[in-house]
């Protein structure tokens, strides 16, 4: 059978993405080739997907028809790049899928002349199917190309478009949010212990309440601010807790934190 689906870099967003492809049938174990320096990775992907596994990155470039999705560090792009030159254009001319930070399209664009490129912004929560995707698309996309990247990231979770001036702001809110609920999901459950309530039960109070609050906003799409007021009463102990954030800086906290994530991004890219 053809192959179709390419995956320079083996690891863990990449695979999270190749199980769901698979899982999904959008590209059968016979359509896909990965390539993974680390001989007991190879051997692991081999084994869990059955799809075909190489250390030879020009192997899977010259053997995808449809797509090349590149998961590797961003400090090897180069790297690759060089070792792809001679190969480019000489069988197919793939969709190539970029998920690597800090490397902007024109560099991408400039490694893979004349081809479609996608660059993309994944978070971690794509590892269980629940995250979000920001694309941008390069000079030589089309309709379909942008069709095929929604299919793909919308294995792992949902799917925006922006422009490039805006994936540092990605990066800042949802590429590094995770690490954001996460330390607040922590707080929670230390200011539960410091209540008095045991460890275990102060920590699943916490992650379902989170998991919680974000699940009835994203499906019955409240205002944030709306559920705040619907859960504070006069004089109870929602506001007194909420008066507490507020005298401590909670939502300027987040609020910066986005923006010095974002500074970040921009300084890495250049």
């Amino acid at each position: 059978m053809t192959i179709k689906f390419g995956l320079i870099g083996g690891g863990v967003m990449g695979e999270a993405l190749l199980s769901r492809l698979i899982d999904r049938g959008i590209y059968q174990p016979s359509e896909v080739i990965v390539s993974e320096p680390q001989p007991s990775r190879q051997s692991y992907l081999e084994q869990k997907y059955a799809v075909t596994v190489t250390p030879d990155n020009r192997l899977v470039f010259t053997a995808a028809t449809e797509v090349v999705f590149l998961a590797v560090k961003p400090q090897v792009f180069s790297a690759i790049a060089q070792e792809l030159a001679d190969v480019i254009g000489t069988n197919s001319s793939p969709l190539v899928i970029s998920i690597l930070a800090g490397v902007p399209l024109g560099q991408l664009e400039a490694g893979f002349p004349q081809l479609p490129v996608i660059r993309a912004m994944p978070n971690t929560p794509a590892t269980v199917g629940a995250g979000i995707t920001a694309i941008c698309l390069g000079a030589y996309t089309h309709a379909n190309h942008y069709q095929k990247a929604q299919e793909i990231f919308a294995a792992v979770g949902e799917v925006v478009e922006v422009p490039e001036n805006l994936i540092d702001a990605v990066t800042g809110l949802s590429g590094s949010g995770p690490a954001y609920v996460a330390l607040m999901v922590e707080a929670l459950a230390d200011g539960g212990v410091a209540a008095g309530l045991p460890r275990a039960i102060a920590y699943q109070l916490a992650l379902s309440t989170v998991l919680g609050t974000a699940t009835l906003l994203h499906e019955t799409k409240l205002h944030p601010a709306e559920l705040k007021d619907r859960v504070t009463s006069p004089g109870g102990t929602t506001i007194a807790g909420i008066a507490q954030l507020e005298k401590a800086g909670f939502r300027s906290a987040l609020i910066e934190a986005v923006i010095a994530a974002t500074v970040r991004s921009l300084e890495l890219g250049k």
